[in-house]
């Protein structure tokens, strides 16, 4: 294992329960330093102490609900301005139930905070600093309803689809620098965002559900490899690489002076 001292410090969001806490203790096994973001700050202090006991790194705990500016304001610039930082995790996020014309309008705006406006200052900001220290890691949890939006609530699937769009390109602006970037899309995972959301995933079938710990490890092995986007239940990874070929073919025609004959 690499020492504490080259890993750095990785800042996870949404780090108090799910996929977050799950993060934090395999990046501790690796090495990271870690500075855990959540609402809630009591089950971060009992996580960051069992994490220091268990790995021996350091970890700070820091209060933040990123559906609010200021606090996104506040990580953002403690992103750009702390040079010991590698890692961020953008994990943070909410899902939303039912139709989108009966929607609480208000909660989906503050889905919308959290699942792309905060994703994208906190990757902004991290790109700034991980590239002129020419290293560096940014992980964006995205969702596989980014690829069948009809299937699942709409302003959550175009966040998430939003999530890989922005990997996808941002991926492109930082080719060279140094900094590696990963979107992960996974499926229905045993997390408390269902029950959060008013889903019950207890109707959701068994073999659809993975748990969080599965996931995380393939993710993270999806990383090792150097994969940009990570999709941990899909069988072949020929079936995405398929998926990009069709889209490159497409790419040439996207943009013309003129349109295509069966519109005139």
């Amino acid at each position: 294992m690499n020492s504490v001292q080259s890993q750095g410090t990785a800042l996870v969001t949404g780090a108090s329960s799910g996929i977050g806490a799950v993060y934090a203790e395999r990046l501790a096994a690796r090495g990271f330093d870690l500075l855990l973001v959540a609402r809630d700050e009591q089950r971060l202090e009992a996580a960051a102490s069992k994490l220091r006991s268990d790995h021996g790194i350091k970890v700070e705990v820091l209060k933040a609900d990123l559906t609010q500016k200021a606090d996104v304001l506040q990580l953002e610039q403690r992103l750009r301005s702390d040079s010991s930082i590698s890692l961020l995790l953008n994990n943070a996020g909410v899902a939303a139930d039912g139709l989108l014309a009966n929607a609480d309008l208000d909660q989906l705006e503050r889905m919308i905070q959290l699942n792309i406006t905060a994703v994208t200052r906190l990757a902004a900001a991290a790109a700034a600093g991980f590239t002129k220290a020419g290293r560096g890691t940014i992980i964006n949890i995205a969702s596989v309803v980014a690829l069948f939006p009809e299937r699942f609530n709409a302003t959550y699937s175009a966040s998430k689809a939003y999530v890989l769009s922005l990997t996808q390109s941002l991926n492109a602006e930082l080719d060279g620098t140094g900094v590696k970037i990963q979107a992960v899309l996974p499926g229905v995972t045993r997390t408390e965002i269902w029950e959060r959301s008013g889903i019950d995933a207890s109707q959701i079938p068994a073999d659809m559900v993975m748990e969080a710990g599965e996931m995380v490890d393939a993710a993270l092995s999806g990383l090792d490899q150097g994969e940009l986007i990570t999709i941990p239940s899909l069988p072949d990874a020929a079936d995405w690489n398929a998926f990009v070929a069709v889209r490159l073919v497409m790419a040439p025609n996207l943009s013309k002076s003129k349109a295509a004959a069966r519109y005139r």
